[in-house]
């Protein structure tokens, strides 16, 4: 190699150093060698037992603290999906979902619409205020249902696994009959264990932020995994939560087709 080649490829790689930068720096880290889309991490971890880039379809979940997003560059990051929070027990609701949601769509993003569960309200209760919030849409991603231990001081009950599992059922039972999908579990780690969501024949999306579903839910099948909570996403200001969904490209495009007719 010539002096001038010497040159160039030292550039190369100063250059690459400096867009990755160092955790804590105050400049995004772009992390993972595998066939997904490389997004950055403000606040990145190691991986145990896989690496969330090696997944091919990625997307977000968004709620109002996101503030204005463009979606249409959103779409051109490499997203996948975006699911958008509706509401929070029986009578709150997210003040962007009705934008977020005109907005994605517009941007031909499949998405669909998620419910945080708060234990001082009923399943039927909180049924009926995500219906009253959320429009039935040809064409939606299926609704999730948000079950992890709530912070708030207005509801700090943590009640037992049956009545969770029993009032989570009726929520799941009533969106099912009246949207036409049947809900996907979003949870977390304590909440999976506490009430031992192991023995639900149901459809998962699981948080976890430094170690792969297969070794953290170990025996859990999954459809959808939370990895990063502070994910650095083209078109979006600040931090966001990305996810992989748990398979190829062709994979994705049949779960689409199935779920969506």
């Amino acid at each position: 190699m010539n002096l001038l080649g010497r040159i160039l490829a030292l550039l190369t790689v100063l250059s690459l150093a400096a867009c990755v930068g160092a955790p804590g720096g105050g400049r995004p880290v772009m992390v993972g060698q595998g066939q997904g889309p490389k997004f950055g991490d403000s606040a990145p971890h190691p991986w145990v037992g896989g690496h969330p880039y090696d997944h091919p379809v990625q997307g977000i979940d968004v709620s109002r603290w996101q503030g204005d997003i463009d979606w249409r560059t959103v779409a051109r990051s490499g997203v996948s999906f975006a699911f958008i929070k509706a509401t929070e027990g029986g009578d709150h609701s997210d003040p962007a979902f009705r934008r977020y949601w005109a907005e994605a769509g517009q941007a031909r993003i499949p998405r669909g619409a998620y419910h945080y569960y708060y234990f001082c309200r009923t399943g039927a209760q909180q049924a009926a205020w995500f219906i009253a919030n959320v429009p039935r849409e040809r064409g939606a991603l299926p609704p999730v249902l948000d079950l992890e231990w709530t912070a708030s001081r207005n509801c700090p009950r943590r009640p037992p696994p049956a009545e969770v599992q029993r009032e989570a059922r009726v929520f799941m039972d009533t969106l099912h009959r009246h949207y036409g999908q049947r809900p996907v579990i979003y949870t977390t780690v304590d909440f999976y264990r506490d009430n031992n969501l192991g023995s639900w024949n149901e459809e998962f999306w699981l948080r976890s932020v430094a170690g792969h579903p297969r070794i953290v839910y170990p025996g859990q099948r999954w459809t959808f995994w939370q990895y990063t909570g502070t994910g650095i996403v083209p078109g979006i200001r600040g931090n966001t939560d990305i996810n992989v969904f748990n398979g190829s490209p062709l994979q994705w495009r049949q779960w689409l087709n199935r779920r969506m007719q």
